[in-house]
């Protein structure tokens, strides 16, 4: 799986859609687990809510 930048609204989209999917371990999509990033216009450290991004980054968990 290439890495793949998503709104805000498509994350949610796919959570719905039980493409992705939350195991309370970790995230699922497909067969591979995966990290998601909150891409922010700011620096992170100065946020409070790290789900007010406007898009996020897929990508395969490291070591897997």
């Amino acid at each position: 799986m290439e890495e793949k930048i998503v709104s805000k609204e498509e994350l949610i989209l796919l959570f719905e859609e039980q493409k992705v999917i939350d195991t309370g371990k970790g995230w699922i999509m497909g067969e591979n687990e995966v990290d998601i990033i909150a891409l922010h216009d700011v620096d992170p450290k100065f946020l409070q809510d790290v789900t007010n991004a406007k898009f996020y980054k897929l990508t395969l968990k490291e070591g897997k």
